[in-house]
């Protein structure tokens, strides 16, 4: 995150005002963005939406971001930062074995999607099925976003196949995809069930594929 010695001056509008500084109002409209586009996606949310929930006029958007792309690539790598923090704090427990932690991941997204009454989504999964509309550099943005974390659950499973909770021939990448792929899918389908049961079936599914030590074949 930008600090206020490093944010860059802009050209146009001025600040709003309402008794916050250049970097609060910022982070404030990052946050409110990150709300909306979550629950809606870029399509659906207008530049109004934002602003007048959190009480900044329109003219004074500009002063802060060069556009509604700039402003929607800086939300996205807001929240890229948000979930790597998240899978790290997951994938990285030391208290559970490597299997157990990415239950512990599915477990904690259940319960967000269920607090949030299945509302918001997965910023980076929501935007991706409006790949038609958005801007070329964005698209490869979300791509590398997915790749991000493909590598950061193969590192887990590799970890398990170290542990013996997995073959140690499985190919650890491939079924790091194949989850990112299937459960993006399976929020989606949570959200227009409201219901977490697509979720946990997917993991389930997901589980039994998994190549076992023979320890573990019957």
């Amino acid at each position: 995150m930008e600090t206020t010695r490093t944010l860059p001056r802009r050209p146009r509008g001025r600040p709003a005002r309402n008794g916050l500084d250049y970097a609060d109002t910022r982070a404030l409209l990052i946050r409110r963005g990150l709300e909306i586009l979550t629950t809606q996606g870029v399509s659906a949310t207008a530049l109004d939406d934002v602003l007048k929930s959190i009480n900044v006029p329109k003219g004074s958007f500009y002063h802060y971001f060069a556009s509604k792309d700039a402003f929607v690539a800086v939300t996205v790598d807001t929240y890229a930062e948000y979930f790597a923090r998240k899978l790290k704090q997951h994938f990285h427990n030391p208290l559970l074995t490597p299997l157990a932690r990415l239950a512990a991941f599915v477990d904690d997204a259940c319960h967000g999607v269920e607090r949030h009454a299945f509302k918001r989504g997965c910023l980076v999964g929501n935007l991706g099925q409006e790949v038609s509309a958005l801007d070329e550099r964005l698209r490869l943005r979300l791509e590398a976003i997915f790749s991000d974390w493909e590598q950061a659950l193969a590192d887990c499973l590799s970890a398990a196949a170290s542990s013996d909770e997995l073959a140690t021939d499985a190919d650890c990448p491939a079924l790091a995809h194949a989850f990112w792929v299937g459960w993006e899918g399976a929020i989606l389908r949570a959200r227009l069930s409201r219901s977490t049961a697509p979720m946990r079936a997917f993991f389930k599914l997901f589980l039994s594929a998994l190549p076992r030590p023979r320890a573990f074949l019957p």
